[in-house]
Parts: C-alpha cells; structure tokens; sequence
C-alpha cells in the first residue's frame, strides 16, 4: 500500500511538529532538509503524532482482544459447547480475555468488592488507599485516603451506603459510600494487624479479625467493641457470616476453620484438616446444597463451608456434621479467594500459582482455569446479579471478566 503525496506531505508535517516540540533541534533541521520542507510550512497540528500514535495502541489492544475472544469462541464451537446466547445465567462463567485491566494502585491489591446495587466496584490495597472503580468502563471514579499502613480487607453493607475498611495500622474506618466518602468513624481496640472485616446482616454490627488471634464485634452506631471472641492460636486470616446470619466462619494461621455462633457467643466447631494455613474461608449459596452433597436439604439448614489454604487444597465442610464432604486439588500453589457463581453451580478460585480456576461443584472438577494475572493472584468477587466477576493481585491490577 503506497500513500499519496498529500498524505506523505502531511506525515513529514505530524514529524517535523514532534521534533520541534520536545527539542530535537538537530533533528529537526535535518528532517526540514531531507523533506523538503521549510519551517514556514510548520503549522500547529496539535500534537497529530502522539494522538494518532496512541490511537494505534488502543486500536492494537482492542484488535488482540477481539481475536482472543474469536478464539474462545471457535474453541467452544469445536468443542460443542453452547454460546451464551443460548446458555442459562447458570452456566455463565468467567471467559478470557479480561474485559477491563484497572491500573492505578501503587502496591499488591488486597481485596476487590463489587457494589450490591451500582455498577461499581471496589478495591484496597497495600498502598493504604480504596479505590472505587466503574467496572463497565474501567474508569477510576474516586481514592479513599485515610489509613496509614496496609488495608487488608473492604466490605459495603447490604444497602450500598456504608464502606468498612481493615488495615495493619490495627484500625478499622467506616465511610459514607455513595454520598460524601468519608470517613465516619475510626475503631480501635486490636493489638496487631486487621486482616478481615465484615458487616453483620442488620447492618448495625461490623466483626472484624485480627493477627492479635482474635475477632471482635462492633456496635458502628458507638464504635464500641461489644464481644471479642477467643480460640485461635495464630492470625485470623478471614471471617465470612453464614446466609442465615446464625453463624460466621473463621480461617487462621493456626491450620482450623472455626464456626461460631452468634446466639451462644462461642465456638460450635473446630474443623481440623488442612496441612497449612487457612487462608479463606466461603459460605456455599443455599442453590449450591444439592450440587454439593447429592441430596435434598432437610429443613432450612444447608450450612456448608469452602475453605482454601497453603496446602494447595480447597475443602467443602458440612457444618451440620463438621466433615469434610470433599477436597478440590488443582492449584500448584496457596489459594487465596474463593467466590460462587449466584446460581450455584460453579465455585471459583485464585491463587498464588496466577490462575484463576472455575470448578463445577456436582462432578467436583475444575472445568476452567486461566492465567489471570502475572503475579499471584490474591482476591476474588462474583457479582450477586450481573454477569461478571473480578480479580486482584499482587502485580498492582485488577481485571473484570465477563461471564458467558
């Protein structure tokens, strides 16, 4: 493909603008020889280079995503494999290539939590800040500045007003979501780092776990802690509240999963199996109990638990017995975010090995894996309603993934 002498005219112009404006003066004299070109024929551009420069890479960025995508798809076509016009919303998973790559935080990402009700997200991170992002665009919206140290863990309430936040300056902040974002109150009271915090389903009481060994329950309305409950032995990794809000699970250093129940202010189980640190802990959607355990619920209680640990292994737990109901192995690494499909039909993974993994709970197999990030890939979310979920790590990004 040859260019005209009008459009070779006008790149000479672009370049000769370049040279000139960032000093290339040399070069400038030289190219205005070269080109037959005269300075009087140098008219302001506006930067035509850079702008048309930068075009190119979107354009290049978004041509590789595209074949990605057509990718994927011949794959499924080849394989039979249905495409998501004609799928249930329950067989949707998380399909490469990510639809939005978030750059802004300054050190590994924490934590990512989509919001119950807008289509934004949030995340926190190692460079004290919480990031608040639009997930369908990729645009950053708004930073929370006021931890000194680490945050560790985010959690919004089931209205969507009110952001928590943990951080290893062993405080935990409340802030307006939606309306001002600020900070409403600080809570103290652990001894060493915060590394999980969430809201209780009333909305009134935050719990929050701590390298300290113990959890505490917050009243937000005073910022008074009500109840610290004791038993681990080493640092509380995560909290999760079961669906019926009766209970809550514990994952810690010491190797056990602890469930602990509200009513009695005490432990109900210690589950002991992982061969290394407990890392997190999930509570399995009600949908998930027939998939899971091959049978009917009996009344209301379909208490199981998914635990992810150092050992590599990810374990379902029947709270109602306190056994193990199976173990997922697949990741060469430490697992570090579990999340479910709304539906209940596929659990999902991170790990320290880079990959995300999809796994269908009723034949316990890993049906999908991809290479999420380059480095450890440390947090999950799955989006309560919309097709998405999203990813954090420690190379400083996170990504959205579109389920289909």
């Amino acid at each position: 493909m040859s260019l005209s002498e009008r459009q070779k005219e006008e790149i000479n112009r672009a370049i000769a603008e370049y040279l000139q404006n960032n000093g290339y003066g040399e070069s400038f004299d030289v190219f205005l020889k070269e080109s037959s070109l005269s300075e009087n024929d140098i008219k302001p551009l506006g930067g035509i280079l850079e702008k048309k420069w930068t075009t190119v890479l979107r354009l290049q960025r978004k041509v590789n995503d595209l074949e990605a995508k057509l990718n994927e798809s011949q794959r499924e076509i080849n394989h039979g494999a249905p495409t998501r016009d004609k799928r249930q919303a329950s067989e949707w998973i998380p399909r490469p290539p990510e639809t939005q790559k978030l750059i802004g935080h300054r050190l590994p990402v924490t934590r990512v939590i989509f919001h119950p009700l807008w289509t934004v997200m949030a995340s926190c991170s190692e460079d004290a800040t919480i990031k608040v992002w639009d997930y369908e665009t990729g645009q950053l919206e708004r930073t929370l500045k006021g931890h000194t140290d680490a945050v560790n863990d985010i959690a919004i309430d089931a209205a969507g007003k009110q952001l928590v936040s943990c951080s290893s300056d062993l405080s935990i902040k409340l802030w307006d979501f939606g309306q001002t974002y600020d900070c409403l109150k600080s809570l103290k009271g652990h001894e060493h780092t915060v590394s999980s915090v969430t809201f209780l389903p009333t909305g009134d009481f935050v719990l929050s776990a701590s390298r300290d060994h113990t959890i505490k329950q917050w009243d937000i309305s005073t910022g008074y802690c009500v109840f610290t409950f004791r038993g681990h032995n080493d640092w509380v990794r995560m909290l999760r509240i079961s669906n019926d809000g009766s209970l809550f699970a514990s994952a810690s250093l010491d190797q056990t999963v602890s469930v602990w129940s509200f009513a009695t202010k005490s432990a109900k189980l210690v589950l002991r199996d992982h061969e290394h640190a407990v890392e997190c802990v999930e509570w399995a959607p009600d949908a998930a109990y027939s998939d899971i355990t091959g049978q009917q619920p009996e009344g209301n209680s379909t208490h199981i638990l998914f635990s992810g640990s150092r050992d590599r292994s990810i374990k379902a737990w029947n709270i109602n017995t306190g056994d193990v109901v199976f173990t997922l192995l697949a990741h060469e690494n430490w697992v570090r975010g579990l999340a479910f499909h709304p539906k209940g039909k596929f659990l999902i993974s991170v790990a320290d090995d880079k990959t995300l993994r999809v796994w269908e709970l009723k034949d316990q197999r890993c049906k999908k894996t991809i290479d999420a990030h380059d480095h450890f890939a440390s947090t999950v979310a799955f989006h309560p309603t919309a097709p998405y979920v999203i990813t954090g790590s420690v190379d400083l990004t996170c990504k959205v993934w579109e389920c289909r």
